[in-house]
């Protein structure tokens, strides 16, 4: 149906409307581009420029590492302030001095007339700082752009190496006698300083200076407020000297990492502190090496950028799990593990020519405006539940568009709907098939918290002869001929072209379970084919082992809640959780033991969500049916996915798993269509004998055998764990308190207002 108008559209078990639609704009920030620095040759003159203030403060020593008023450091002292000494109140200054401080220099500038090789050794005397503390140093250093500095040295300095001696000459020119001889004997001592970064600059070790690693001074960060450096300030000459002397102490003294070339470590701290040359292949006093290096460990996701849908889709493997984005959360949420419908249609995932969308809900418009332009003509098989009315409606959406094509799906069970989401995607170098839980409106994709899982490419089958495809090219869990039982059940002549296309693709990468539901009434052989008793048969056959799992919880998440009887035991507490309890050749399980969670929004989460109340719309519960089922909220725990960033964002994924009890891993997760309902998931009937499914739906089981575990599959909702399965929710779960309220769709809620400033008042 569509939702156009303002209107709402339920997406449950029967089909109802109500509430006005909400909507909201976001907007992305933009990304600084990379500022480039200038060369250190063009840098060659600030050795004279170091400012007074920065000169004369404790601050200054602090960043050279060095402490004031030791060994040579007094020398540097007296160079720089006599260099910088700009305005003549400075020189008047100098020219006050005493004799003692005469005598001093006379002592030092005996120091400076040594070699060029007892100046290095001691810099490196005042300056070995630790690997890490280089490292941090370099990180925190400021970037000014390559402009500015160039600015601020021409304003500071338009000395050429030639003309630095008469430059000085001019700016010491007191009266004093004193002053003149002192700065003569100064000027000397640069000199020397001069040739020594000479030999310096000629040297191969002079290319390795990245100008870019520079250091941070700890004033910055507060820890000196009477330190004020200019944004416009650069790398002093000085420093990239000392820091050149710094790597080759740092260098020479590198111990070999263990694990030699192979190392998959890419820390920069690490690849600083050991040496990895093909020579250490083991280190000493160590017995393991290099053929016995840890196994390579998945890097983790940048999310300083976008990428595209490729790149999010090969960052989710093998699990290949997703969520949908969502707009007004923040964006890196948005950039792990999650994609957009025009993601999933990128040309970028192949080359498309034809499609088959299964849903319950469509927005043609909104839809054909999903695909890029050069796909919009291929042909599209939409599959539906709509009669009467709704399919006249949905027809005419269509009728601008001569590419579309339908395909109702048969209900013959009341109350029953088409609500299975899948796509087929036919491309030229293959075909994918996508199950998710979105409509295909506008809504479902843009503040919801929405799941999916997205097939590999499965290439085309060669053809053989005496050889029929549809027994070819499946997979260990049987996703092919399930998938084909399936569309079968529809027993449909428009699907048929796409059950040859199924056919005619090799579907072994699929590591996943279908677990679908069928309209009718399932006997003998056909009983475990759908439903619940489907999940039953799949965990009996390849589930965890009892005793493993013996105290292990179930959980059920969902958006929508059907009537399940007057009591628990009715079928919940009973048929229900015995087939989610069912364990490796086993599904007699003492049910009393095992602990059914169940996850629901409160009132208030409704309330304060990103859509506020009229996220409740797709939330279907009425206040008829909990009146009749009031045990259910002794089950039922808040939604909260603070590690995915949408706790605001209303949940209409559905999904079920087996966690242990620490929440680190799971013993199976399904994500699914079918909601907590008989009829999306079926009830037995006489004796046990047959099992009645109303509705259509569709789902995929993660089990830990087929992707290459024994027991559990690892699991977390912290987006930087994306070696692991990333949940929708965080666990541990946060059960009702006294005060909460389960949402009631059919209510009003005039007591406070939503975070969109609305009040609820259902018709």
């Amino acid at each position: 149906m569509s939702a156009k108008g303002g209107h709402h559209v339920s997406d449950t078990d029967s089909d109802i409307t109500v509430g006005p639609e909400d909507s909201d704009v976001t907007t992305e920030s933009p990304h600084k581009s990379p500022v480039k620095l200038p060369s250190l040759s063009k840098r060659r003159s600030e050795v004279h420029e170091i400012s007074e203030s920065e000169e004369e403060s404790e601050e200054y020593f602090i960043l050279k590492g060095t402490s004031k008023g030791k060994g040579k450091s007094s020398l540097f002292n007296s160079l720089k302030s006599t260099s910088e000494q700009n305005e003549s109140k400075s020189l008047v200054k100098q020219s006050n001095k005493s004799s003692e401080t005469l005598t001093k220099l006379k002592s030092q500038e005996k120091t400076t007339k040594s070699s060029s090789e007892c100046f290095s050794k001691s810099l490196d005397n005042r300056t070995k700082p630790s690997s890490e503390t280089l490292t941090k140093s370099i990180e925190k250093r400021s970037k000014p752009s390559s402009e500015t500095l160039t600015k601020s040295i021409d304003k500071k300095t338009k000395l050429s190496p030639e003309t630095l001696t008469k430059s000085h000459d001019k700016r010491t020119k007191p009266s004093s006698e004193s002053v003149t001889k002192s700065s003569e004997k100064k000027t000397k001592s640069f000199t020397e300083i001069e040739n020594w970064l000479d030999k310096i600059d000629s040297s191969p070790e002079a290319e390795k200076v990245d100008i870019k690693k520079r250091f941070h001074s700890p004033v910055e960060k507060g820890k000196h407020s009477d330190y004020k450096p200019s944004p416009s300030s650069g790398l002093k000459r000085k420093q990239t000297v000392l820091l050149e002397e710094e790597k080759k102490t740092v260098s020479r003294k590198k111990p070999p990492c263990q694990y030699g070339s192979k190392c998959y470590r890419k820390n920069p701290s690490h690849l600083q502190e050991f040496s990895h040359s093909d020579d250490n292949q083991q280190t000493s006093g160590s017995s393991r090496t290099t053929q016995e290096s840890p196994p390579r460990k998945k890097p983790k996701i940048s999310i300083t950028g976008p990428r595209s849908p490729d790149q999010v889709y090969s960052e989710g493997q093998p699990y290949s799990f997703f969520l949908t984005k969502v707009h007004g959360i923040q964006n890196q949420y948005n950039q792990v593990l999650a994609m957009d419908i025009k993601d999933i249609l990128s040309p970028i995932m192949g080359t498309l020519q034809a499609s088959c969308q299964f849903n319950y809900m469509f927005e043609i418009p909104w839809l054909m405006k999903q695909y890029p332009e050069q796909f919009r003509s291929k042909p599209l098989l939409l599959v539906h539940g709509f009669t009467a009315g709704n399919k006249t409606a949905l027809e005419i959406e269509a009728t601008k568009y001569s590419n579309i094509k339908f395909c109702q799906a048969r209900l013959e069970m009341i109350y029953g709907t088409h609500h299975t989401k899948m796509m087929m995607l036919l491309y030229e170098e293959g075909m994918r098939v996508v199950i998710h839980t979105s409509n295909l409106v506008e809504r479902d994709w843009y503040q919801k918290t929405q799941g999916m899982w997205i097939s590999p490419l499965f290439p085309k089958l060669k053809k053989e002869e005496n050889k029929s495809n549809f027994s070819r090219g499946d997979s260990p869990t049987n996703f092919k001929k399930d998938l084909l039982d399936y569309i079968g059940s529809y027993k449909a002549y428009q699907l048929k072209d796409w059950q040859q296309n199924i056919a005619d693709h090799d579907m072994s990468s699929a590591k996943v379970v279908i677990i679908g539901s069928s309209p009718g009434r399932h006997m003998a052989e056909n009983k475990h084919k759908f439903g619940h008793m489907r999940l039953r048969k799949v965990l009996n056959t390849h589930g965890p082992p009892k005793d493993f799992v013996k105290s292990w919880p179930v959980i059920g998440q969902y958006s929508s809640i059907g009537s399940l009887g007057a009591t628990k035991d009715a079928w919940l507490a009973t048929e229900f959780l015995q087939s989610l309890a069912t364990v490796e050749g086993s599904s007699c399980v003492p049910l009393a033991s095992i602990n059914l969670k169940l996850i629901f929004p409160t009132k208030d989460n409704v309330r304060c969500s990103l859509e506020g109340y009229p996220a409740g719309a797709s939330i279907p519960y009425s206040i008829n049916v909990a009146k009749k089922q009031t045990y259910l909220t002794s089950y039922f725990h808040h939604w909260i996915s603070k590690g995915r960033g949408r706790s605001r964002a209303m949940p209409h994924i559905k999904s079920y798993c087996r966690p242990s009890p620490s929440s680190q891993e799971v013993a199976w997760f399904l994500v699914t269509s079918a909601n907590l309902s008989k009829a999306a998931w079926g009830a037995l009937e006489k004796k046990g004998s047959q099992l009645m499914i109303r509705s259509y739906e569709l789902g995929v089981l993660f089990l830990p055998k087929f992707f290459g575990s024994k027991k559990t599959i690892p699991v977390s909702s912290d987006i930087n764990d994306t070696d692991k399965l990333l949940l929708p929710y965080d666990l541990p779960l946060k059960p009702y308190q006294k005060e909460d309220r389960p949402w009631i769709w059919d209510i009003a809620y005039k007591e406070l207002p939503d975070c969109n400033g609305n009040m609820w008042c259902p018709s």
